[in-house]
């Protein structure tokens, strides 16, 4: 698939990393870019998100004239976690008869939590006689697509089990902010209760993994507490002082019949000892992985993504799921 006109919808920290990929490939070609922030219109894509390569793509802020002008083959779409924020985003370029990846975390698997938005979605997609797509580092890959590949090489499972640690030290402030660190406590719960520190995602992946295994769950919980700091823990963007919040653990269950069959676990704070992803599936035969280091967030989601777009392009209209497309994996460009 030579030259893959893009469009970038979206230039926060995972659209402008999604961009610095597609611009180290061969075989795509970067047509246009929209944001709302007014500091990035009118300037160079390249420019924008930190590129010495000009790109002679000016940032809008008018998607519809985007999509008009560029005449992209596909738009990125990385505006936000919350599927009912992205609806009308979306809406405007299906209108467009444009196929979409996103790294939406709700729109991964939304057919378990939204229902409604993933009927109009697959719609207007099937009208539009193009594919959307939802996908990422966590939801998309770590938590589900990997151990729903890993039960492949299973004659029966009982039991799967999905653990995610990371130092969040080196990772970006909004990262660290997302987690709570350098909160109190009252205002980690806070914050909580607002929507505004959590993981998005938990939920959709442990709906995916109970379909992926032909599972149907009695009902999926979702619970946050603080993971707070005995010493002084600092970044380079801000320090936590003991008894303040330095991350967060997060831990999702899926039961079936009464019993815990898939728990997700989480945790991402400031000064962990180690980063890793695991995956444990109790079964015959048992079934452990642990990727030392773990995945990075980052650029696994950015990865994701862009790996993701000629399989979207070649899949059937529709709202598509990483279950539903081939097997994930780098894409070259060539």
């Amino acid at each position: 698939m030579p030259n893959i006109r893009v469009m970038h919808f979206g230039l926060g920290p995972i659209g402008a990393a999604t961009v610095r990929q597609i611009a180290g490939r061969p075989g795509f070609k970067i047509v246009g870019g929209v944001d709302i922030d007014s500091a990035m219109v009118g300037r160079d894509l390249g420019d924008v998100v930190g590129l010495s390569k000009r790109f002679g793509v000016k940032v809008s802020d008018d998607p519809s004239k985007a999509l008009k002008s560029t005449m992209p083959d596909l738009v990125v779409l990385c505006t936000s976690s919350s599927i009912k924020k992205v609806m009308p985003q979306i809406e405007t370029i299906l209108k467009a008869k444009k196929p979409i990846v996103s790294s939406c975390e709700e729109l991964a698997y939304p057919g378990y939590t939204h229902i409604r938005q993933a009927r109009q979605i697959h719609a207007l997609a099937k009208k539009a006689k193009v594919a959307v797509l939802g996908t990422g580092v966590n939801p998309g890959f770590a938590m589900d697509v990997l151990p729903i590949v890993l039960s492949a090489a299973c004659e029966h499972v009982d039991r799967v089990s999905v653990s995610r640690l990371q130092d969040a030290r080196h990772r970006r402030l909004p990262l660290q902010q997302k987690i709570g660190a350098g909160l109190t406590t009252e205002q980690f719960q806070k914050k909580v209760e607002d929507g505004s520190v959590r993981h998005v995602g938990l939920t959709e992946s442990i709906a995916m993994i109970a379909d992926a295994l032909g599972w149907t769950l009695d009902r999926i919980t979702d619970e946050i507490q603080p993971k707070l700091a005995q010493v002084t823990i600092s970044s380079e963007f801000l320090a936590v002082d003991p008894g303040y919040v330095s991350g967060i653990i997060q831990d999702g269950v899926g039961y079936r019949k009464g019993e815990p069959v898939i728990r997700l676990h989480m945790e991402v704070y400031l000064g962990a000892p180690e980063s890793y992803d695991a995956v444990e599936i109790e079964g015959t035969p048992r079934v452990s992985m642990k990727i030392a280091g773990g995945l990075h967030g980052d650029v696994a989601t950015a990865s994701l993504i862009v790996n993701s777009i000629p399989k979207v392009l070649g899949a059937a209209p529709g709202l598509r799921t990483m279950r539903d497309l081939p097997l994930p994996s780098f894409f070259s460009g060539r």
